[in-house]
This record gives structure tokens, C-alpha cells and sequence, in this order.
């Protein structure tokens, strides 16, 4: 049997009302839990681009992606393989400004390429963008100095290479 793992898939869907709704729906009639879900506007702004990662073996990956294909205003799905994937994630953190900490805080921007974007005399609010796992590290680091606040945006994913979801035909 395989080990259960995390997996992304991406839906390309119709850009209409209640669409994300019974994309969301599916999962849970079935039983699935989504690890996280986003959904933004393509290149076309007819249609709209849904990225879940959730986890399961390889019979809950083809399970899932031949019942998205199933669903009305779904134009196609792909299952995005770790090797050929670029994911990235947003984070947002807000942590207390303290003077004591600002040298290793500023030592945590460096290290992850994380920027400022909003500051008060009491906490500091910094951007980081990367893979999950980094956001993972720079959390542990800042973690010490005092998270007041957090959000995370989900995996957001693309193929590598030149080819496009809409350009290849359907694997798995």
C-alpha cells in the first residue's frame, strides 16, 4: 500500500458563481480533507484557477481528480507532480518590535529574503514568499521572538517549463 503524502492538484474552472462551492463540496461528500485550497483569476478572466494540496495516497489522488473532471464549469484538472512543480506560498507575520531581539530579527530577513511591510512602536509586519517549508523554518526562527499574528495564502503551483495547463492534454 502507499504511504499517505501531500499532493497538488490545479482546476481550471469557468469563472462563475457557486463554482468553488461544489468544488469544495466534492471533498467533503467524499470524506477528504483539503491542507489548503486558493483560487485567483488566469490570464483570461473568464476562468479561474483553483490550487488544493491535500493529502492521501494515490488512490485518493485519482479518485479526486476524475471526480473534479466530473463537475459542470470545470475545464480541466492536473495533477502536479513535486519534481516537475514550482510552488510557492505567501506569509504574512506580525511580532513584536523589541529592541532587544531587532539584531536577530533582522538576521531572520536576511536569511529568508523576507521584507518589512508595515511597522508600529509595538510589532513589525513582514512578507515572506517561498516554498512551504521555508515559511515552516522562518516561523520556527521568529517564533522566540513573539508572533503576535499570522496568515498563511496555501500553495499556489505551476508545471516548470514552457508547457501550459491548457495546452497539455490530461495525465496521471
Amino acid at each position: 500500500m502507499e504511504d499517505k503524502s501531500r499532493f497538488v492538484i490545479a482546476v481550471y474552472v469557468e469563472n462563475k458563481f457557486g463554482v468553488l462551492s461544489r468544488v469544495t463540496s466534492m471533498f467533503t461528500r467524499r470524506g477528504f480533507n483539503i491542507d489548503s485550497l486558493t483560487v485567483g483569476m488566469t490570464e483570461t478572466p473568464e476562468y479561474s484557477r483553483i490550487t488544493i494540496t491535500m493529502s492521501g495516497d494515490g488512490y485518493a489522488r485519482d479518485q479526486m481528480i476524475n471526480q473534479l473532471r466530473k463537475l459542470f464549469n470545470v475545464r480541466k484538472v492536473e495533477y502536479i507532480e513535486d519534481t516537475r512543480a514550482l510552488k510557492r506560498e505567501l506569509m504574512l507575520v506580525k511580532v513584536k518590535n523589541d529592541p532587544e531581539n531587532h539584531q536577530r530579527l533582522l538576521s531572520a530577513l536576511d536569511i529568508f529574503k523576507a521584507e518589512i511591510v508595515d511597522f508600529s512602536v509595538e510589532a513589525l509586519s513582514i512578507e515572506v514568499t517561498g516554498t512551504s517549508e521555508k515559511l515552516d523554518a522562518f516561523i520556527e526562527m521568529v517564533r522566540e521572538l513573539g508572533i503576535v499574528e499570522l496568515c498563511r495564502t496555501g500553495v499556489v503551483a505551476l508545471q516548470k517549463g514552457s508547457s501550459s495547463m491548457l495546452t497539455e492534454p490530461d495525465e496521471m
